[in-house]
């Protein structure tokens, strides 16, 4: 665990951005049942907050892949945070649907890229990486070349993992679940009752059974 993974994860247990409900698990878009959720949304509301998120996220960006010429953000979480990155940098900034709008022009990218641009996808969470992986799609559809993905927070399931690496995506976050996890427990936010319930979830989350 690196110093920034640690430090976003203590200011996202500080505004109660993580959920923990054992015995009323929350349901993923995925299908999938789960005892934990990471709201990290809710960082837009702190001034200050969403400063650190857009910072750390461009200096990401920056560091990693300097040849950037577009930010795209994914509907609909990852759009304020796209916007605010792709500003501070001064880049062009587009966004991903889920699915093309029924009306109008019907478009899946909402802004202009142009065919061979480089570009950055900014994500808010990561859990089995299927919405984050058919933004990438559509942007290579439209020609362009996506040489990376920078997201606030991956829970680390190996079926996201494997499927970034087979579609040739370098991911970087600024924290995740390992991370947040011993931050808790270090601070007393999660119960060590619960603990155990977390790792079985963990081992298995696709078919993981809350009764």
């Amino acid at each position: 665990m690196n110093a920034l993974e640690s430090l976003f994860a203590e200011k996202l247990l500080k505004i109660k951005a993580i959920k923990l409900q054992p015995k009323n698990p929350f349901t993923w878009a995925s299908g999938w049942k789960s005892p934990f959720y990471c709201d990290n949304r809710k960082t837009l509301s702190y001034p200050a907050l969403r400063n650190f998120v857009k910072c750390e996220i461009a200096r990401l960006v920056l560091e990693n892949f300097p040849e950037v010429d577009a930010i795209a953000g994914v509907a609909t979480g990852a759009i304020p945070q796209g916007a605010l990155v792709a500003d501070l940098l001064n880049l062009p900034f587009v966004y991903v649907r889920s699915k093309p709008k029924d009306h109008g022009l019907e478009n899946l990218i909402e802004g202009d890229l142009r065919p061979n641009m480089k570009v950055v996808v900014i994500e808010d969470l990561i859990s089995t990486g299927g919405s984050s992986l058919k933004a990438v799609e559509a942007i290579r559809r439209d020609g362009c070349e996506v040489i990376g993905m920078v997201a606030s927070y991956t829970y680390g399931f190996p079926v996201a993992e494997q499927a970034f690496k087979e579609a040739n995506v370098k991911l970087l976050t600024l924290t995740n679940y390992e991370a947040v996890l011993k931050v808790a427990v270090n601070i007393g936010y999660v119960d060590q009752e619960d603990i155990p319930t977390l790792n079985e979830w963990r081992k298995d989350p696709a078919h993981w059974d809350a009764k």
